[in-house]
């Protein structure tokens, strides 16, 4: 609920690179600052919190343009639920693939529509050269690979390699970014 770096990605994107960032909690999500609605439902009914961002996005916020982005547990929603024929592509920071089925991966192999993964050299679930495999059939993927990197994403380098990547794909006329902001 309260992931820094969503924190740091909505708060900083829209002024360093001119991407607009829209983050949401899915059902049952609790941090000490509280909690949403509902109760978790090990992605499965998330599909309509997923559905709803979406639409969100297009009707309420007027995006014309709109790349998914998941850290974690939202990679394997994005990968579920994001199969919207509206959603540019998908961007995965440290996909576990816990609840993400082969059939999801196939449907995107058979989409085509990008999809980005970062892949942490420590990660805590999926590391670089299990994601290699486990991603096999995505032909259209572009794995990267992260030196030193962990699946949290903790400390300034660390962010500033995500919202880095993040800016090579959707608006690579503002890298580098800055250091300070």
């Amino acid at each position: 609920m309260d992931s820094h770096i969503y924190k740091k990605m909505s708060n900083r994107l829209p002024a360093m690179a001119g991407i607009e960032v829209i983050r949401f909690n899915t059902r049952g999500t609790q941090s000490a600052r509280g909690s949403s609605e509902g109760r978790y439902d090990n992605g499965d009914l998330e599909k309509l919190d997923v559905e709803a961002a979406i639409n969100f996005a297009f009707d309420d916020c007027k995006a014309e343009e709109l790349w998914v982005i998941g850290w974690s547990f939202g990679t394997d929603l994005a990968l579920r639920h994001a199969r919207d024929s509206r959603v540019k592509a998908l961007i995965l920071l440290s996909p576990p693939l816990m609840t993400t089925q082969e059939s999801d991966l196939a449907w995107w192999a058979e989409d085509g529509r990008p999809v980005t993964a970062l892949i942490p050299e420590f990660d805590d679930y999926l590391k670089p050269d299990a994601a290699k495999l486990r991603f096999a059939t995505l032909t259209q993927i572009q794995l990267i690979n992260v030196d030193e990197g962990k699946h949290l994403w903790v400390g300034e380098p660390a962010v500033y390699r995500v919202l880095s990547e993040i800016t090579a794909l959707l608006a690579p006329d503002s890298l580098p970014l800055p250091t300070e902001w």
